[in-house]
């Protein structure tokens, strides 16, 4: 394995330099694996003129595109740490990171580079063209595998946000996991629409098709209309998504054009509803990967098999490359098949710490290297997990444990029903009671009595919701994952 992002580059640019990294889906514009390396040049250089040292933290606020994967590697592949910005950020959010990275120089898109350059926290360079393609030398010598390569920033739903630091040897063990776990080879092409400043973004779609030789098809945005021509206009061989996605896709028109060359879609960064998949794989007839993945784990960490046959609907699959085990919240013990509890990670993945926060780092391991992720789940006998809940969503009702992902399933299986989250509110008997929010698909209507109804004859009296909100959509986090604890009033 590569010691280092920028080992890697060199070894696919020498190995083949003309085929290509990423194309820009509206346009067609690709860059190849050879004008990754000389973009990297270019970009080396000029951060180093700009007097920055080895490990200096750059910022990324650059909207989806040729340019912004392309600036991805290779601000890490010079040596530098990659932070990107949320740009659906708030000027605060945004001061509040710049600050605690200590960035010192920002690449952003014209849209973004305004707010940027009013913080007045770094230097902000506007990307509003293709950048030169430089050759030479590396003005700043490799990084070890243990040095920082990207420093993410958490969602901050329960409080401030975390920086997270992951070593060269964590992003591309997330890359070869992917790589090897969907058998992808250099003949394969992802269409990647998900936010690339977003670590399933990030390490999937850019860092994956990196180490196995692929492509990927780049939109600046995820569109319901152009995903199907995109993926047939390019051959695509793989699709990934995230639930909210697939809800949308469903609820879209049919697919135009030749998707035959479409392997499977891998759905991750949130629960995926049975219906939903069910549904998906029938009108569209591609295979859904269910997957899991953590910000601290650069991205993957359960994958299902990619044999049919093989995969357990509900479940995001087994472990591969890191190491899972389930134990009890409380003592720490190890639980058994089947057994509920926290889901605990291992391997060359999981990240190396906050930054800034010891304090918050020790909390986060076990005296033993684990890393507590904060999920509630259970193992079978066949080594596949199943989510039940986040130990800070789940609901207590009278004693009781409610996982609000059962309320949720529950509510989907009404046709009208897009999108669904249960949330545990304050009960003066009971500690908490269930509430629930949905979205409802466009031109559909349904009563909150219905709703009631349905979760009562699926979940019982004990369980389902005394109310229901109806939302034009639900809070979610830039990977659009659902922040959940933002509904509790």
């Amino acid at each position: 394995m590569a010691a280092d992002l920028r080992a890697l580059v060199e070894a696919q640019a020498a190995a083949h330099p003309d085929a290509p990294f990423v194309i820009e889906a509206e346009t067609g514009r690709t860059l190849s694996y050879g004008d990754l390396r000389a973009v990297a040049l270019t970009i080396a250089r000029r951060l180093a003129d700009e007097g920055l040292s080895a490990g200096d933290r750059v910022g990324l606020a650059v909207p989806n595109g040729v340019e912004a994967a392309a600036l991805f590697v290779a601000v890490i592949a010079a040596g530098y740490v990659a932070t990107p910005l949320s740009l659906l950020a708030t000027s605060e959010q945004l001061g509040f990171v710049l600050n605690h990275s200590r960035c010192k120089f920002v690449f952003a898109g014209s849209l973004q580079a305004e707010a940027l350059v009013q913080l007045q926290r770094a230097h902000v360079e506007t990307v509003d063209s293709p950048f030169a393609l430089g050759q030479g030398e590396w003005p700043l010598p490799p990084r070890g595998e243990n040095d920082d390569a990207l420093l993410m920033y958490t969602s901050g739903t329960t409080g401030r946000p975390k920086g997270v630091r992951l070593t060269h040897r964590a992003i591309l063990a997330g890359a070869r996991f992917v790589s090897e776990a969907h058998e992808l080879r250099g003949q394969d092409r992802v269409l990647a629409v998900l936010p690339l400043y977003h670590i399933n973004a990030q390490i999937v779609t850019v860092l994956a098709p990196l180490w196995h030789g692929g492509s990927l098809v780049m939109p600046q945005r995820f569109s319901v209309a152009s995903f199907w021509r995109w993926a047939a206009e390019y051959h695509c061989s793989w699709l990934n998504v995230v639930p909210t996605m697939i809800a949308y896709l469903l609820n879209g028109l049919d697919p135009i054009g030749d998707l035959s060359a479409v392997r499977f879609c891998r759905s991750a960064s949130a629960p995926l509803p049975a219906e939903h998949l069910s549904s998906f794989e029938r009108r569209f007839r591609i295979g859904v990967l269910e997957t899991m993945g953590l910000t601290e784990t650069a991205a993957p960490v359960f994958t299902n098999p990619l044999r049919h046959e093989l995969r357990k609907p509900g479940s995001p699959g087994q472990a591969f490359g890191s190491r899972a085990r389930i134990v009890d919240p409380a003592s720490g013990a190890p639980l058994g098949d089947d057994e509920v509890g926290e889901i605990q990670i291992q391997g060359a993945n999981v990240m190396a710490g906050y930054l800034d926060d010891d304090a918050e780092t020790v909390k986060t391991f076990t005296s033993d290297g684990w890393l507590r992720t904060g999920d509630l789940g259970r193992r079978d006998r066949d080594g596949f997990h199943f989510i039940t809940g986040r130990l800070k969503e789940l609901i207590i009702k009278g004693g009781e444990n409610i996982a609000p992902r059962e309320i949720d399933e529950a509510l989907l299986c009404h046709p009208a029903v897009l999108e669904a989250a249960a949330y545990g509110v304050a009960h003066p008997l009971y500690g908490q009671d269930v509430e629930a929010a949905v979205v409802v698909k466009p031109g559909a209507e349904v009563s909150e009595a219905e709703l009631l109804r349905i979760c009562h004859d699926l979940v019982g009296a004990f369980k389902y919701p005394r109310a229901i909100r109806f939302l034009a959509e639900l809070p979610k986090g830039p990977s659009g994952k659902l922040q959940r604890l933002r509904l509790q009033p």
